[in-house]
């Protein structure tokens, strides 16, 4: 008689397995019954991957000496659910290198898998002819017979179903793997091919919509600055790069305690020709003494590191929280007050947020942010965010990066000199609730496409399910 787990424990924590149904592996996660009850169902044909599969191949593993030119290696980062994407960090290999090696080219209904790495797991067809492309050791090339679409084993595997039978077979925590063996093992339903091709057009068509809102979105995101300018009433200079342009003079009364020629040539001045103009240490502190005196060591307050700031949206989307005995070394902050990171590629990136909703009014969080707070009721804070979130402002605070490469910052000079164009206060609120408003306009037509995917999703599942 076989033996029964409770109906009381959870199935998803405490389970049994039978002994004729291990497969050489004993770690309990691969026997999941998530995986399992699935394919109890009478209404799916599942066989194994390998059962479909006509070719299986492992491409050689090459030393990461790229050149400038030569045949363009695929990475695991180039293989995505949408296709294959040659655009992203381009590398190369030397042609008599690749072509002294079992080199793979791939071709067209070439099935892509990646086998290591984050992305382990990640499937993608190649639809278009590629030249000069080879691929490298941490991507597996399948072919399948024609009772299959290729297309078809893409869906498949970008679904939760696909994933998470693909996911039993992928080892490692950190260091991700899958091996061309345990692929081979990996269920797959069998259907008919006029149920597949309807499988994919759906997806395709998910993707297409979900593309078309996030260029609605990008392109909603990349009119505030234009509208900002138009506000302000800033017209910014035309950019000529000519030999007579490159030369220039300057007064003395207007170096700024730097003799970095780019700043003055390039560096961007938000100067208004209707509003009064400021210098933002008039009417900001720049990073206001941190301390909480007072406040007992023991009261629970907010923290922000700078992976919670979203760049786009420029918004904490996540807040954690510690204790002011525990805040010794972070960047302290208060509630209203501006946070704008200083530190190469999150100053470019975007990364800044009003601090808001914190415990008790308190947070601290990365040492990499500067902290900005109106001196008095002439600024509004929100109105400050919008305009050190424009892409003219972070391109000139670039110039008086310091540092060595890949740790420069801002220096605290760019904040201390900066002119600011200052409307009233009630048109400063005016702008910023407008550029608010077009950020989460910009931000439902994301959510819309994402929703349409996962509806997609969900409907293909259903009809491999029968």
């Amino acid at each position: 008689m076989p033996h029964k787990a409770s109906q009381d424990i959870d199935s998803n924590k405490l389970f049994l397995v039978n002994f004729s149904e291990l497969e050489g592996r004993l770690d309990p996660a691969f026997y999941n019954p998530t995986y399992y009850k699935l394919l109890d169902s009478k209404k799916v044909n599942w066989v194994r991957l390998n059962a479909v599969t006509e070719n299986l191949k492992h491409p050689p593993e090459y030393k990461r000496n790229f050149v400038v030119e030569g045949y363009q290696l695929i990475r695991s980062q180039n293989v995505r659910p949408t296709g294959i994407d040659l655009s992203e960090n381009p590398v190369f290999l030397a042609k008599d290198v690749v072509l002294s090696t079992s080199a793979i080219f791939p071709q067209i209904n070439d099935i892509l898998i990646v086998r290591s790495g984050v992305n382990a797991g990640d499937v993608a067809v190649v639809e278009d002819e590629l030249k000069d492309v080879t691929i490298g050791a941490d991507t597996l090339l399948l072919n399948v017979n024609q009772e299959v679409l290729p297309k078809f084993v893409q869906v498949y595997f970008f679904t939760e179903i696909g994933r998470n039978q693909l996911n039993r077979y992928v080892t490692g925590a950190t260091n991700k793997h899958l091996n061309s063996y345990s692929l081979k093992h990996v269920y797959f339903p069998k259907i008919d091919i006029l149920v597949q091709k309807k499988c994919v057009a759906i997806i395709e068509d998910a993707f297409w919509q979900k593309h078309q809102r996030k260029e609605q979105a990008e392109s909603l995101l990349g009119s505030i600055d234009t509208y900002l300018l138009n506000e302000l009433w800033v017209t910014l200079p035309e950019v000529h790069n000519d030999l007579k342009d490159r030369m220039f003079f300057l007064n003395r009364s207007d170096l700024e305690g730097r003799f970095d020629p780019t700043i003055y040539k390039d560096g961007i001045r938000l100067v208004s020709s209707k509003w009064d103009n400021v210098k933002l240490s008039n009417v900001a502190h720049i990073n206001p003494e941190g301390s909480y005196r007072g406040t007992p060591t023991s009261t629970p307050i907010s923290f922000i590191p700078m992976e919670v700031i979203d760049e786009s949206f420029s918004e904490i989307v996540e807040m954690g929280g510690t204790t002011i005995e525990q805040s010794s070394g972070f960047t302290k902050f208060k509630e209203g007050d501006l946070l704008w990171a200083k530190i190469t590629p999150c100053m470019q990136n975007g990364k800044s947020a009003v601090a808001k909703n914190l415990i008790n009014g308190l947070g601290c969080g990365s040492t990499e942010f500067f902290v900005l707070r109106p001196k008095d009721e002439r600024l509004a804070i929100e109105y400050l965010h919008v305009i050190f979130h424009m892409k003219c402002v972070r391109e000139t605070a670039k110039l008086y990066f310091g540092g060595s490469a890949g740790q420069q910052r801002v220096s605290s000079s760019f904040l201390e000199k900066f002119n600011l164009p200052l409307p009233p206060k009630d048109k400063q609120i005016e702008i910023a609730l407008r550029v608010y408003e077009m950020r989460q306009q910009a931000k439902v037509l994301q959510e819309e496409g994402s929703t349409i995917l996962e509806n997609a999703k969900k409907e293909v599942e259903e009809i491999i399910m029968g």
